[in-house]
């Protein structure tokens, strides 16, 4: 507890100044006091946590599946296959360099208001991270070990599951810990610009209505639900890196 003590001290002056600042502003709208954005996130707590966030939720859950199957996969590929690393590598980097925000429409067009345009948003903003931290470690296998282990009549498939995963393994947790919070983001914006349910959504329907602190509730839940993941996967990562460092 104590190593987070400074982050909690900083969070509660950054909270103070927030409060203080929009007080003194009363512009409620625009920026809403923590303060009221609590009382609106009580006020909306049933409609947020029993509708909206069971949607997002579906989506977020949906899109890493995917990501992390397709991910893997690919990783797995390029790391065996020089021609497949050399005609997908660039396509990976070149996914990235494509503003989301500019494809969610066009996901939209393809799938309608249906759960898939936002599943679509979240796998293209989250498999870059999961592949590219998948690859790498794989990558990273020592050259040596392999070599023994080669000499000791261990068929590929025994050196893959016996060495090379293991090796990968950190770099993996690390591709996932930045894919994890990514998939939040990714939800949000494919409810934000096309759906009828989700806490994107819902975010968005406060904001044509000038309602500020029903814009921030929303997102407070969002933040939440990031962070719960974020910790889900450190747990998941010490149990299978038990043998690292701390």
């Amino acid at each position: 507890m104590k190593r987070y003590m400074y982050s909690v001290l900083l969070l509660s002056v950054m909270l103070i100044t927030w409060e203080v600042m929009a007080r003194l502003v009363d512009v409620s709208f625009i920026l809403p006091s923590p303060m009221q954005i609590s009382i609106k996130l009580w006020e909306l707590k049933d409609v947020l946590l029993q509708h909206h966030l069971p949607a997002t939720f579906a989506v977020i859950s949906l899109g890493l599946a995917i990501s992390l199957v397709l991910g893997i996969a690919i990783a797995i590929a390029m790391h065996y296959s020089k021609v497949l690393e050399q005609a997908l590598y660039p396509l990976l980097i070149t996914s990235q360099t494509i503003p989301i925000i500019a494809l969610a429409p066009i996901f939209v067009l393809w799938f309608g208001y249906t759960i898939w345009s936002k599943v679509a948003v979240t796998i293209l903003i989250t498999f870059f991270p999961i592949t590219i931290g998948m690859f790498d470690g794989l990558r990273s296998t020592d050259k040596e070990l392999k070599e023994l282990l080669q000499t000791f009549g261990l068929t590929r498939s025994q050196i893959f599951l016996k060495l090379e995963v293991p090796s990968a393994l950190p770099s993996f947790f690390s591709g996932l810990k930045v894919a994890v919070p990514m998939s939040v983001i990714g939800a949000a914006i494919g409810e934000w610009l096309g759906a009828q349910s989700g806490l994107g959504y819902f975010s968005r329907r406060m904001m044509t209505q000038f309602d500020g602190a029903g814009v921030f509730a929303p997102i407070v839940i969002l933040s939440f639900v990031g962070i719960v993941l974020f910790i889900v996967v450190l747990i998941i990562e010490k149990y299978f890196l038990k043998w690292r460092k701390k």
